[in-house]
């Protein structure tokens, strides 16, 4: 069975084919600032990506219309239960409407309807960032106008539980893990046998990472909102991709900010508590599973960093088993949502609800 993913990101659209596991052909089909700025809202930008993608898979010997199923990336949509989904009118509807942001990831399922239709084969989506399984506990903020929610990279976290899983002859099902996806943005998950029953989001709270401010003094924070310094758009953005390490050393580099810290005090300590916020959370996630976990495991981008795995290694290593499985991870885990469903290992769901197809 030959399965086409798509991962559509800001600066890139990603694709892959893999024939079962097997990965035959990958690509990162870069866009230029000129051709995103011919758009003005993200799902303008359907037509173009098809005709690169289409225009990829022919140079590389593919048929577009040779596929037993195409899989995007999850746009951010309205809380849901983990899954395969099946793309519907009533998931299109609601990333045309875009209330939670106007992400390019948004068109994942455009551009993998438009593919299936071509190979009269199902389109997916695939455990989007929105995919909300908090336990009630979880959900109580402290302040009654207010809940907890979750907003985490589940797709790269639950297939990343799956192979750690797999290793140590389980199923993802019957573990209990903490994961720490260390990328751009931090997220990390309490896994309780197969659902993400707490969450460190990127955008809420936690340890800041490359270009995010984590969780913040709720005092200050008010301060500043009201202090004139920002409008509401300006502090979003120094919220999303302003703050963090960048703020401090002018770089989102992980190997530049190890050199930096060589010979640079400031440098060192930025470092340092990095790590330190890192192992925190980790810390915190480990007791909403009352410290009876099988392993923690640390992935995403920043995981590929030997020195940092190092690091956070030694403060969490109290906790037992850490599994580093660096990268994103995205291609990969898409087909293999997909393959599941394919193979009668789970089936698939109905967006919103989360029901059986």
């Amino acid at each position: 069975m030959k399965i086409l993913a798509v991962n559509p990101g800001s600066t890139s659209t990603k694709i892959a084919v893999f024939e079962e596991e097997r990965p035959l052909f990958e690509k990162n089909i870069a866009l230029t600032d000129a051709k995103r700025s011919a758009f003005t809202a993200v799902l303008d930008q359907l037509d173009m990506r098809c005709a690169l993608t289409s225009r990829a898979l022919s140079e590389a010997g593919f048929e577009e219309d040779s596929f037993d199923a195409v899989v995007g990336r999850g746009g951010l949509l309205a809380p849901m239960p983990s899954g395969t989904y099946l793309v519907n009118a009533v998931m299109k509807d609601y990333l045309r409407e875009a209330p939670r942001g106007d992400h390019a990831s948004n068109l994942g399922a455009f551009i993998a309807e438009r593919f299936s239709k071509l190979s009269n084969c199902p389109a997916y989506i695939v455990d989007p960032v929105s995919v909300d399984e908090l336990s009630d506990i979880a959900r109580v903020s402290g302040a009654p106008e207010i809940a907890r929610g979750s907003l985490v990279h589940a797709l790269n976290q639950k297939a990343m539980g799956r192979r750690a899983a797999a290793s140590l002859r389980k199923r993802y099902e019957e573990c209990r893990f903490v994961i720490a996806h260390l990328g751009t943005g931090v997220t990390m998950g309490a896994h309780d046998r197969g659902r993400i029953v707490d969450v460190i989001g990127a955008k809420a709270d936690g340890p800041f990472s490359a270009e995010r401010a984590g969780g913040l003094p709720v005092d200050a924070v008010v301060e500043l909102c009201f202090s004139g310094m920002y409008t509401r758009d300006e502090l979003r953005r120094k919220l999303l991709s302003g703050w963090g390490i960048v703020s401090y050393l002018g770089t989102r580099d992980i190997r530049e900010v190890f050199k930096m810290a060589e010979d640079d005090a400031r440098a060192r300590l930025i470092l340092d508590a990095y790590v330190y916020q890192i192992a925190k959370g980790i810390g915190e996630l480990a007791a909403a599973l009352d410290g009876e976990i099988d392993a923690v495991i640390l992935t995403g981008g920043m995981a590929h960093s030997d020195a940092l795995m190092e690091l956070v290694g030694r403060k969490v290593k109290f906790l037992g088993d850490i599994i580093v499985l660096p990268g994103e991870n995205e291609l990969e885990s898409l087909a293999a949502g997909a393959l599941r469903v394919l193979r009668g290992e789970e089936r698939a769901k109905l967006y919103p609800t989360g029901e059986y197809a």
